[in-house]
């Protein structure tokens, strides 16, 4: 199935980057955890036929569920690596595997490179023909479970300009999990998300604790009233909570919830998506 194609226009320039991206102002996407891939530690000697039909049977379940986009990670490569120490095959994979999941599905896509990768993931974004990448941490610095990180918004955005991949749209997370947040404790969460605007991000990210956990309504509110960008949840979204979060911001990103035993691991099962999706939809409707 050939791509959809779809202009996005930088923040720059105005729009509503969900609506363009995804058609829809309360957006569904689904995250495809990849298995890990050569390099790792985790890495289990199969093929990268084995590795992308992995990734693409995650792929079609989402599809076949209903979702409106989705977001490919290399969530197998624990412990993840700084930006600094990612190799260019973690890169070449996830282009490769990216590219597969846009031609089987056609579906609005993104990458997202752990940890806090944002040029290998513009690379590979415009390798990939994916139309965004999700940054953990985009402006800034904290301190991570593989230690300090801090923002690379300005050499990502340079980087984004040499490679003519301004088509590319940032998702950047706002006061992200895993994470202790002590560097920036004197600063408060608005002004934290008013500076991923500050630097060019276009779409913000709200989320829980850890993968899995759901943001609370104080700190959702809090992200969506500090900033003019659309607002998207992170983690810890499931068919449970959907009809308090989906609504008060442009879309989910969701993957734990949709797989077996609500386990990342495990298989996305096409009836848990399908569920969800028809929630979605019957609060979209009623919107």
């Amino acid at each position: 199935m050939e791509q959809q194609i779809v202009t996005i226009s930088s923040k720059s320039a105005g729009g509503d980057q969900i609506l363009k991206m995804f058609k829809t102002r309360h957006a569904v996407i689904g995250v495809i955890h990849c298995p890990a891939f050569p390099g790792s530690p985790r890495y289990d000697g199969r093929s990268m036929d084995a590795l992308i039909e992995t990734a693409l049977k995650d792929a079609r379940a989402y599809a076949e569920g209903g979702v409106d986009g989705l977001i490919v990670e290399n969530h197998g490569d624990v412990p993840f690596l700084r930006p600094a120490d990612i190799g260019h095959e973690t890169t070449a994979f996830i282009t490769a595997t990216t590219r597969a999941v846009i031609a089987e599905t056609g579906l609005p896509t993104g990458i997202n490179i752990l940890a806090n990768a944002p040029i290998p993931a513009l690379a590979a974004a415009s390798a990939s023909g994916a139309l965004f990448i999700r940054v953990n941490q985009w402006a800034n610095a904290y301190v991570s479970n593989e230690g300090l990180l801090d923002g690379e918004a300005a050499l990502a955005m340079r980087y984004r300009r040499q490679i003519a991949a301004d088509n590319v749209a940032i998702f950047a997370d706002s006061h992200v999990k895993h994470g202790a947040h002590a560097i920036t404790a004197d600063r408060t969460i608005e002004e934290l998300t008013r500076d991923l605007e500050f630097f060019d991000a276009d779409v913000v990210i709200a989320t829980g604790q850890r993968t899995g956990d759901a943001v609370t309504d104080t700190e959702l509110a809090t992200v969506t009233g500090a900033t003019g960008l659309p607002v998207v949840v992170g983690s810890g979204v499931t068919r449970d909570n959907l009809d308090r979060i989906l609504m008060q911001c442009r879309g989910v990103i969701v993957g734990s919830s949709l797989k077996a035993g609500s386990v990342w691991w495990n298989e996305v099962e096409t009836d848990r998506v399908s569920a969800f999706m028809d929630r979605a939809r019957e609060l979209r409707d009623g919107a």
